[in-house]
């Protein structure tokens, strides 16, 4: 009405409402999700890249093992647990049916003893290329001698990637399903493609990294040790 004075009207907040607030901490949490899963792909992308390389040493060392000594290392028993005399040594030959399969020997080797993911390298070598060098000889081979393990694209029927090898060795990747742990136990949980590598038989498969297959393979081919032992003045 005139003539009567104008409540003034309350200042206007300069922060934030709860609106806007609530907006604010959304957008944060989608960018710092986003945030998180690239590092977190970055640093698998990584630790796959570490495997590989570790996957390459540990070929070098055990062609290196064969031409110092004549023969492949036999498998390191995979249920002894670190700290343990037997633990990473590779057993004198002949190594029986049941030592083809176990772990690669790291303390033999000289090499570490497990993938990024902290489970052991799965090793299988064939009999025919482990057992004692008979006397006079300077291999326990001859360039005559096949291999028996042999590497898939996928279980069952899938086609050969690789026959006839000597070795195999395996990296069970980041969920580490059918590796060997350090204390000797074996992770569960292998199917599939996955359980091939883990089943102790003499196939074993590689292909492309998924969402229900990770583990990473590197094998020795006989003609590789072959010319490597040629090489060493271990075969004619």
């Amino acid at each position: 009405m005139p003539g009567m004075p104008r409540c003034p009207r309350p200042p206007r907040s300069a922060g934030f409402t709860l609106v806007e607030l609530a907006i604010v901490l959304v957008i944060v949490a989608l960018l710092t999700g986003g945030l998180l899963l690239g590092v977190t792909a970055q640093r698998n992308a990584a630790e796959v890249v570490d495997a590989r390389a570790r996957l390459d040493v540990i070929r070098e060392a055990l062609l290196g093992y064969a031409m110092a000594n004549g023969r492949l290392p036999c498998p390191a028993p995979a249920n002894v647990p670190t700290g343990n005399p037997a633990a990473g040594v590779t057993p004198l030959p002949p190594c029986d049916n049941a030592l083809q399969h176990g772990v690669v020997p790291w303390v033999t080797l000289g090499i570490p003893e497990v993938d990024p993911w902290g489970q052991r390298y799965t090793y299988y070598a064939s009999s025919a290329f482990t057992g004692a060098v008979p006397g006079g000889a300077l291999a326990s081979f001859t360039m005559t001698t096949i291999g028996n393990a042999n590497v898939k694209d996928s279980a069952g029927s899938g086609a050969n990637i690789a026959s006839d090898l000597p070795a195999v060795i395996v990296s069970h990747g980041s969920r580490g399903n059918g590796g060997w742990r350090p204390d000797g136990t074996q992770v569960p949980g292998a199917s599939g493609d996955e359980l091939e590598n883990a089943n102790g038989t003499t196939t074993f498969v590689s292909r492309t990294i998924g969402d229900s297959f990770d583990d990473l393979l590197t094998w020795i081919p006989a003609s590789i040790l072959k010319a490597k032992m040629v090489a060493a003045g271990r075969l004619p």
